[in-house]
Parts: C-alpha cells; sequence; structure tokens
C-alpha cells in the first residue's frame, strides 16, 4: 500500500485506478484520507463532522473506493446537517438525495462534511458555529466561500475531490482563493440536490471541486440528468478549434482590478492568443449592477425566512436571536420590510439581467473575466458579524464578475492559471452559453496542458508538510 502522503498526489481517478488494479483497497484510501484529515485539518478547520465509518455498501462506479466530502449545506444520511447555522447545529440528515445516489453508486465515500458559510449566504467561510477555515496558502487569509471548507480540503490534499454548490459564485470563488480548478455547471445539466425548491435554489448548480479537469469531467457525467436535453457524458479531449473569446474586467459595480489580478489577467490573455484563440476586448453587459445585487440578496433573503418559517412551525417555538448570524437575520429582516412585491421584482431583474447577457456575448464561444477582482482578502473581511451595507458593498467590489452566470444558467469555471508574488492564487473565470458546458471542459483540458498546476501545492498542505 502506497502511504496517506503518497496518495494525497493522487487526483480521484488515479486513486480510483489504484483501486480498480488491486494496488490498494477502498478501506485503505478510506483510512489515508482519515489519517491526513487528523494530520492538518485541526489547523485548517475545513472538515465540520468527520465520518469514520466504513460505508455499509460501496457502489461499483468508476471513483469506487476514493475518499470525499459533502459541503455541510447539503444533506448526506446519517451525518449532521448544519447548513453552517446554529439552529441545525444537532441536526442529522435521514434521507439520501438523487444527487447523493448517484454519488454513491458511483463508488465515491463520504468522509465527512465541509464547512460552509450559514446557509451558503457569504462569500467567506467563517461562522459563529463552525470558527474560521483558513486559506492552505496563508493562514490570515480567507479560503473564500460558501464552498471554502471543500476547495481548502482538495487544495491541502486532505481530500482528491470535494462536493460544492454554487449561488453566485460559491464554487468558483473558493476554487480562485485556494488554486484548485471550481466548475459550475449549467442550471438544469444534473440530478436535483436538495429536497426543497425556492428562488435562490433555482440559482444554484452543484458540482465538485477538484484538482484535475478529468476528475470535474468525470463527476459531471456521474450527475448530470440524461433526460434533460443532450448530455455531456464523459468530456475526455482538449479543445481543437480556436475559440472567440470576448473579455473585459469591469465588474457589475463598474470597480476594476487590482493591479496582480490585472497581471494574471494580461497573462491570460497572452496565453490564449499562443494556444490560437481569437480574443477580444469588449464593454461589458450593460447590466444595472445595484438592481441585481438586490434582487440577489431579496431571493437569498427570502429563502432564509422560509426556513425559519418552517423551523418555527416544526418546534413551536421560534427561532431565537442567537441562532441565527446577524448578517442571516439582517436579510430576512430587509426582505420582510420590501412586502409581497419583493420576489417578482427581483425575478425581474434576474430576467433583464440575463438578456443584456446573452445579447452582450452571443457573437462569441466565452467570456473571460478575473474571478475576483481582488486577491483573496484577510479573514474577517466578511465576517457575518459586520453589518448588512458594508458586507454587501465589500462582495459586491470582490465578487463582481461571478453572478450572473447563475442568473443567466451558464456555465463557468475558475481556473488556477496563476499564482502573484505574494505567494496567493489567482483563478481565471470563462463562461460559456447555457448547454455549453462541454466546449468549456474542453477548453480547461487545453489550459491544464498548457500551463498544468497539479504539482502546484500551497505551503499548509500534506504534499509539503
Amino acid at each position: 500500500m502506497q502511504d496517506a502522503k503518497s496518495l494525497s498526489r493522487l487526483d480521484a481517478i488515479a486513486q480510483a485506478e489504484l483501486c480498480a488494479r488491486g494496488e490498494v483497497t477502498p478501506d485503505e484510501l478510506r483510512e489515508a484520507a482519515l489519517v491526513r484529515i487528523d494530520a492538518l485539518d485541526p489547523l485548517l478547520r475545513s472538515i465540520v463532522t468527520v465520518s469514520r465509518e466504513r460505508p455499509r455498501t460501496l457502489g461499483e462506479g468508476p471513483l469506487r473506493g476514493v475518499p470525499f466530502v459533502v459541503k455541510d449545506s447539503t444533506p448526506w444520511p446519517d451525518l449532521r446537517w448544519s447548513m453552517g447555522s446554529r439552529v441545525f447545529r444537532a441536526n442529522v440528515a435521514r434521507q439520501q438525495t438523487q444527487y447523493g445516489k448517484r454519488l454513491a453508486a458511483a463508488g465515491l465515500v463520504c468522509v465527512g462534511k465541509s464547512a460552509t458559510a450559514e446557509f451558503g449566504l457569504l462569500h467567506s467561510t467563517e461562522t459563529l458555529l463552525e470558527g474560521v477555515t483558513h486559506n492552505p496558502w496563508d493562514l490570515s487569509r480567507s479560503c473564500g466561500g460558501s464552498s471554502g471548507g471543500s476547495a481548502a480540503a482538495v487544495a491541502a490534499g486532505l481530500v482528491p475531490i470535494a462536493h460544492a454548490n454554487d449561488g453566485g459564485g460559491s464554487i468558483r470563488t473558493p476554487a480562485s482563493a485556494c488554486g484548485v480548478l471550481g466548475f459550475k455547471p449549467s442550471r438544469g445539466r444534473t440530478v436535483p440536490a436538495s429536497f426543497g425548491t425556492s428562488d435562490f435554489l433555482d440559482l444554484t448548480s452543484d458540482h465538485c471541486i477538484s484538482r484535475s479537469v478529468r476528475d470535474s469531467a468525470l463527476f459531471l457525467s456521474i450527475t448530470e440528468d440524461r433526460s434533460a436535453g443532450d448530455p455531456v457524458g464523459f468530456v475526455r479531449d482538449p479543445i481543437d478549434r480556436p475559440l472567440r473569446i470576448a473579455t473585459w474586467t469591469r465588474t457589475l459595480l463598474a470597480d476594476d482590478v487590482e493591479p496582480a489580478v490585472r497581471r494574471a489577467y494580461d497573462d491570460t490573455i497572452a496565453l490564449l492568443t499562443e494556444l490560437g484563440h481569437r480574443v477580444d476586448g469588449i464593454a461589458p453587459p450593460a447590466i444595472a449592477g445595484p438592481p441585481l445585487a438586490d434582487a440577489l440578496f431579496v431571493v437569498a433573503g427570502a429563502a432564509v425566512a422560509g426556513v425559519v418559517d418552517v423551523v418555527d412551525r416544526a418546534r413551536g417555538t421560534p427561532v431565537q436571536e442567537h441562532e441565527l448570524e446577524p448578517f442571516t437575520w439582517s436579510l430576512i429582516e430587509a426582505f420582510e420590510a420590501r412586502g409581497a412585491h419583493a420576489l417578482p421584482i427581483a425575478r425581474n431583474a434576474f430576467a433583464e439581467a440575463a438578456r443584456i447577457y446573452r445579447d452582450a456575448t452571443r457573437e462569441h464561444d466565452v467570456v473571460l473575466t478575473p474571478t475576483l477582482a481582488t486577491e483573496i482578502w484577510q479573514v474577517g473581511h466578511l465576517s457575518p458579524v459586520l453589518g448588512r451595507e458594508e458586507l454587501i458593498r465589500r462582495t459586491a467590489r470582490a465578487v463582481g464578475y461571478t453572478p450572473i452566470q447563475n442568473v443567466a444558467g451558464c456555465p463557468a469555471m475558475s481556473v488556477p492559471l496563476h499564482v502573484s508574488e505574494r505567494g496567493l492564487p489567482i483563478g481565471m473565470h470563462f463562461a460559456a452559453a447555457a448547454g455549453a458546458d462541454a466546449l468549456l471542459l474542453r477548453l480547461a483540458y487545453q489550459l491544464e496542458q498548457a500551463r498544468p498546476w497539479a504539482d502546484r501545492w500551497p505551503r499548509y498542505s500534506i504534499p509539503t508538510i
């Protein structure tokens, strides 16, 4: 058997291949992951619940025996399901989702739940329930959010792949922050990963954070809804034709990028041109940023107000002030103050923004922007105890590129192409038209071949300690 450290360097497919050849057993892969978690995660705090039990049954699919973690916004049977909130600190999931059934059938072994912002609301992973999840590149920095636990765990080599989801950048932001690949599928591409419905869930796509493109592509083929349109299948090859790529750097609120991000962006354009693609600088879509940002927080407020109402009715006593974070309460209060017309107004804002985005980009195959306008911020910059207006302002400044793809239902990805002079990862963001998931994955393969990142490990990771 290879040791836990050696195994940490392998992606999910490589670990599954070892298992298929009989060079390791599923139990050995699982135990190696637990050894890595015990060795490093007390420092990183990326995993909030560790599952040490051998699975009752093991699927015979293409990832048989591979350990992974599930974001704690999503249920997994017999594991705590807190959603990052004190109100659900003792909640245990009993049922499996359709999405989870696909993952289990593929042979993946859940070794724990990864940290998330409360209800996935913020682009940081620091909660009053679990504390701070640290970035393995720099412990003073945020790992992003809300899928920060998954991104940190994969970046540090604790697990080769991790479930994540994205309602406005929650896969792509932490992927950029932690120097890993974060792909968000098109709306409706995968089978349902939840039991409920809401406008907020309609914006959300489930997928994974990975170190390799092939892991992400295989994960999508496992979870896609094969009854909805043309299935993608397992995309295996790089793009073999020039693409028309539109690009801009201005965020939805008309902010521009920090110098380190600009250097990475300019280098990406040079790389794409070298690879034979046509890169066109265009005017950013003329989307009214403040109304769109407001609409996003309205639907978030509606979703958490609905959760509170369900809890109130289920237990017969109201949710108390100390059970939710201040920012969450502020979203509920702001939503309820708007009245009955708040959601229809938000839906209209989404429809208009999506129309403008599609019109501005329809002549191009792919859109390139930075993933974030800044290098990843310090811990506390997006703390949930800050005031609502300040948090929204800071979020809009840094995360001004990713939400429009959720609104428009498009696939998008953050690709770990760069590390700044300060030793911080900088992801570049690529998006395509709704349904063009395969095209984006093929571009990702090409970028991975041109600028390999597999051996780029953060300071606080299993291969480097």
